[in-house]
């Protein structure tokens, strides 16, 4: 067995505090003016989205949901919104392990900065083209 093969039975699959630290990396890699207004939004990680959110999305299976923003998209806001709770993007991480051993193609860090900029482009109103020019993505 070689030191590569060794530590395997040993390792612990990516907690929320991995999780935590590519969104920090990933903010850190947006263009000043996003990777500054980013930071103001509220980033949750948890394994699974809620029952209640899944319900309100029509979704029956939690690992069909990697990810989601909730709040008004800055490009719908208007200074008489009053917001009932903060803009959130909420990662869930047992989905986002789920595809990323399903693929087997693709980095964690790569795949749980996809997630978490799609979210943001929800909150900025970015296109799709906006959104490539920030994350590159492969499909």
């Amino acid at each position: 067995m070689t030191d590569e093969t060794q530590h395997w039975p040993t390792c612990l699959p990516p907690d929320e505090t991995v999780f935590e630290q590519i969104v920090a990396q990933t903010l850190d890699t947006l263009p000043a003016p996003f990777g500054q207004a980013a930071g103001h939004i509220a980033v949750r990680i948890v394994d699974f989205a809620p029952d209640a959110m899944l319900a309100e999305l029509g979704l029956d299976d939690p690992f069909e949901l990697t990810g989601l923003y909730s709040g008004i998209p800055l490009t719908e806001k208007s200074v008489m919104d009053q917001p009932m709770e903060p803009d959130t993007i909420w990662l869930f991480r047992r989905p986002i392990l789920d595809e990323w051993v399903t693929r087997g193609d693709i980095e964690l860090g790569a795949l749980v900065a996809h997630v978490f900029i799609h979210e943001l482009a929800h909150h900025f109103g970015w296109s799709d083209g906006e959104i490539a020019t920030i994350a590159p993505w492969q499909d």
